[in-house]
């Protein structure tokens, strides 16, 4: 007969992986400036970008009554130009995190649009890695690390 320890179960949660924290087989800390940003705080920062991209879009863009159209191409246009020129967008300043290169850098305008274009797909950033890198970091190079 085969037994619940045989099967496994739900209750144990996902598999873990081989490494220790996210991050370390790119040769990032576990904790502190540099280590890769987990998840509540990227929810937070995507919330607060989220909220900014809706009101901005409804202050500004009220003729078109706040689509969510309007308000995906408003979180579009802050998200790649905030990316592009600062390497973070407004909610990743607020809770400290950073996109880079994977040498360190910041991303850069290239990238920022390409990346925040497949955020707004939805789909590749839910697909993460063990080391927490969604597909839109994967397909342009970038990590979204902790920088205080």
């Amino acid at each position: 007969m085969i037994s619940r320890q045989d099967m496994g179960s739900w209750l144990d949660g996902a598999p873990q992986g081989s490494q220790p924290y996210p991050g370390r087989r790119l040769g990032r800390p576990a904790e502190g400036p540099g280590s890769i940003a987990r998840f509540p705080a990227r929810l937070v920062a995507l919330v607060v970008d989220w909220v900014l991209a809706v009101v901005l879009a409804g202050l500004f863009l009220a003729q078109w009554n706040g689509s969510g159209l309007m308000n995906l191409a408003v979180f579009f246009v802050i998200s790649v130009l905030m990316v592009g020129f600062f390497g973070r967008t407004p909610g990743h300043w607020i809770m400290g995190l950073q996109v880079q290169t994977m040498k360190g850098r910041p991303a850069g305008f290239g990238r920022a649009a390409l990346r925040t274009l497949l955020l707004c797909l939805v789909i590749p950033a839910l697909i993460a890695d063990e080391d927490q890198r969604g597909l839109h970091d994967r397909a342009v190079d970038t990590v979204l690390v902790r920088v205080r």
